[in-house]
């Protein structure tokens, strides 16, 4: 078995600990109210504006007989760059105070999982930062592919409130595409072993994100 298929089915249990929340159940059922999909974005910020700083301290870090995955890293900090930007134009374009969201103070959990990643970086194995790569992404694929618009039309809300959700459809699916092939090429088991364990830090923690924001209990599901 492949790494990236052996990371899939190690993480499986986290993956479906967070698709079955119910705010993601009602997310892909495009039924979500504007005050979860603004949390939603506040929330999406607060990580996002470090994706480029995290990968830059990861490039930083890797070792020379890992040149070919600094040199991804370069790539996604290409594509990746000024997209918290996209976030908070989603916000006010939803009618929230990106000046006050920019200021603010996110999650417990959300500040948590950044921590635990810069730290991940600096002390630990840099590598591991493809952990969260394998959580964010894969999420965002399927809210994006499944939701986005779905959750607009429900909303009524203009595309302009759906830059960063819709953008991360077609472009999250290639970059997942590339991350197969990088984590196929990881071949240290110490490596190995960190973007596991990364991944599932993450995903614990992303969950909890899910879980604290507001949720429309207007809408619910039958049982299952």
């Amino acid at each position: 078995m492949s790494f990236f298929d052996t990371l899939q089915e190690t993480t499986h249990q986290e993956r479906q600990t967070l698709f079955n929340l119910p705010i993601i159940r009602d997310a892909l059922d495009g039924q979500v109210s504007l005050a979860s999909y603004r949390a939603f974005l506040i929330q999406a910020y607060y990580h996002v504006r470090h994706t480029v700083p995290l990968m830059m301290a990861c490039g930083a870090r890797l070792p020379a007989h890992l040149e070919w995955l600094r040199k991804a890293v370069c790539e996604y900090i290409d594509e990746e760059y000024g997209h918290e930007q996209w976030v908070l134009d989603d916000i006010a374009a939803c009618g929230g105070d990106k000046d006050a969201v920019r200021d603010g103070q996110p999650s417990l959990a959300i500040e948590l999982m950044v921590s635990y990643l810069y730290d991940l970086i600096a002390r630990g194995n840099p590598v591991g930062l493809f952990g969260m790569v394998n959580v964010l992404e894969g999420t965002s694929i399927a809210l994006a592919t499944h939701a986005a618009d779905a959750i607009r039309e429900h909303l009524e809300l203009p595309p302009t409130a759906f830059s960063y959700l819709s953008s991360h459809g077609s472009l999250d699916i290639e970059h997942m595409q590339t991350y197969r092939s990088l984590m196929n090429k990881l071949e240290d088991p110490a490596d190995q072993a960190a973007v596991i364990h990364a991944s599932k830090v993450v995903y614990r923690l992303y969950t909890e994100m899910f879980r604290g924001l507001p949720r429309d209990e207007g809408h619910q599901h039958a049982p299952v």
